[in-house]
């Protein structure tokens, strides 16, 4: 297994240079010090050197994952591809970060994260939107206690695409559509403030003339008292909020969402002069009626890739464990069951796995001030 020090900058290989690899993790990875995109695996040589001259371009995986000067293994391959690539990253000794959503299944969660524990290289799951301005805006805000106990949160990504692109993520293929492509990211945020649910409802239907995959999906988190609910449609041109949450003494609605992947495409580098700013407020309504706007706090996907630097330095824990990983898919999983039945579903976790999950992830009071504090 290959462990840098920090005399070195942590020697990444990206496999896939598709619109996650190219917009999200070559950036940000580029941004971090200690960090350098070393070698990419892609069948797009000229805008991978246009982009990052001085990287070594191999044509597979197979060649990145065997090659001697990769510490850290990026996996922003098509979904399927995931498990399939993490195993042979960690068998080679590598240390392995995979973008969202982890595997296909609980199975191949389980099967990867033991190959992780058994190698003893770090595992960890890109879930940039941990530091999204709207979300750290929302659980500080819960955190503080300003509405009191939630009983219950809103969270949706809406966007308007009528048209069926040709791409992987919307065609009939292991992994696609919305629920694997967007699911992931609410469904960690609620984890994060709220641990493991009791049971998961989800309904996705195929909106979109042409559609073959579920472009809409609308699941129900259940905590008892508290209900989650996680939305996200692309026939939605606008008018709907990103956050809704109602407590025992008040209500915050959060408008418009973390600006951090409109910069990045529109070619913003990261840490630049108004990386990550956000000018829509929270604003807090109380039990009378009266309205307060909260500045939104800048959000910082960089952090993610900092706190990965300093797991394989030895020196932090992932920021995304494996146990996390593992209760993420859980979710999702009981999720696709629930749509197949029309029922709701259990998470089919060990009675093991639910109290190491819940353990693992942070506690609703600390959530807010761990996410801001990782150091770059």
């Amino acid at each position: 297994m290959s462990t840098p020090n920090a005399s070195r900058p942590l020697r990444v290989g990206l496999i896939g240079y598709g619109y996650a690899g190219c917009t999200f993790h070559a950036p940000l990875i580029g941004a971090v010090d200690g960090m350098d995109v070393a070698v990419v695996a892609s069948s797009q040589p000229v805008q991978v050197q246009r982009d990052i001259p001085h990287a070594e371009v191999v044509a597979d995986a197979a060649a990145l994952i065997a090659h001697e000067d990769v510490d850290l293994v990026v996996i922003a391959a098509p979904n399927a591809a995931h498990a399939p690539l993490a195993e042979a990253a960690l068998r080679a000794g590598k240390h392995v970060v995979v973008d969202k959503p982890f595997v296909l299944d609980l199975a191949q969660a389980r099967h990867v994260t033991r190959l992780a524990k058994e190698s003893g290289c770090v595992l960890s799951v890109f879930q940039n939107r941990r530091w999204d301005s709207d979300f750290l805006a929302v659980s500080e805000a819960i955190a503080a206690g300003r509405i009191g106990r939630v009983v219950q949160f809103e969270s949706r990504i809406d966007r308007f695409r009528p048209e069926v692109r040709e791409r992987w993520r919307e065609q009939a293929v292991p992994g696609a559509g919305l629920w694997f492509d967007l699911g992931p990211h609410l469904i960690d945020q609620a984890l994060v403030l709220f641990g493991l649910p009791q049971r998961v409802t989800l309904h996705r239907l195929a909106q979109r003339s042409g559609g073959v995959v579920d472009d809409w999906f609308h699941a129900v988190l259940d905590y008892g008292v508290l209900q989650v609910i996680l939305h996200a449609g692309m026939l939605v041109a606008g008018d709907t909020p990103r956050f809704l949450v109602h407590g025992e003494r008040g209500s915050l609605c959060k408008q418009a969402a973390d600006p951090q992947e409109t910069q990045l495409r529109e070619g913003m580098r990261p840490g630049a002069e108004g990386w990550g700013e956000d000018s829509d407020p929270l604003r807090l309504t109380d039990g009378n009626g009266e309205q307060v706007s909260l500045a939104a706090p800048s959000g910082d996907h960089r952090l993610y890739y900092a706190a990965v630097r300093d797991a394989v330095l030895g020196i932090a824990q992932p920021p995304v464990t494996p146990v996390q990983a593992l209760a993420l898919m859980a979710v999702l999983e009981a999720g696709a069951k629930s749509a197949r039945a029309g029922a709701s579903e259990d998470l089919d976790l060990s009675s093991e796995e639910w109290a190491a999950a819940q353990a693992d992830f942070p506690a609703l009071q600390s959530a807010a001030v761990a996410l801001r504090s990782v150091p770059d």
